[in-house]
């Protein structure tokens, strides 16, 4: 597969229930997404979404750095990952993000909480935690204010994420909850209490 890097500008750029800006970090440009307040439920359509690209099977890479805002709640980890398969109006969407604050805690349920998956709208991680517990979210070293990088694989009903260049995925989902013929946008996921960052995204689209 040949790498399509996308140019990340605001002209390229859609908010989605998020303020989306270019900002400069560690002196190289990078998109900053932050959740709109007005948005007060967790897994909702809260992205940057890619104008004029469509993705159903191939690879997705980014790198991601996230930070806690002076005003994120209580229960703020630094949400931060990928949408893919967004429909045309944002109503549904696959989702794997990261939650930094997990990482480094010695709590060791929620070092098991680290990583997620979910489907919008019927199958948020609440869902998940209710009905396979521990099936869509496990362990990878994280934390605050440091990049990331992030790669899905995505084909047919099954999606892989790799950390940091991982040789074996840190997370495996074997039924995404969409199916496997859905198609879409790609975005850049935050949720409650974080700024975050994202650079070098790149698509690898399925030959």
């Amino acid at each position: 597969m040949s790498a399509q890097k996308i140019n990340l500008e605001e002209n390229n750029l859609t908010a989605v229930q998020t303020s989306v800006s270019i900002e400069k970090i560690d002196g190289k440009k990078a998109v900053k997404v932050i959740k709109s307040k007005s948005v007060v439920k967790d897994d909702e359509a809260t992205y940057a979404r890619i104008n004029d690209l469509q993705f159903k099977d191939g690879v997705i890479e980014v790198e991601v750095l996230s930070r806690l805002l002076p005003d994120a709640p209580e229960h703020a980890r630094g949400f931060i990952g990928l949408a893919f398969r967004i429909n045309e109006d944002n109503s549904k969407f696959e989702s794997i993000y990261i939650r930094p604050t997990n990482g480094m805690t010695d709590d060791q349920l929620r070092r098991n909480r680290s990583i997620q998956y979910f489907s919008y709208p019927d199958f948020k991680f609440t869902d998940s935690r209710k009905s396979a517990p521990g099936v869509y979210e496990t362990y990878a070293d994280m934390a605050l204010n440091r990049w990331i990088k992030l790669k899905i694989e995505v084909k047919g009903k099954q999606a892989k994420l790799f950390i940091d260049n991982a040789k074996q995925p840190n997370l495996i989902v074997n039924d995404l909850k969409m199916g496997a013929d859905q198609s879409g946008f790609v975005g850049l996921f935050v949720d409650i209490g974080t700024e975050g960052f994202f650079r070098n995204l790149k698509i690898y689209p399925a030959q």
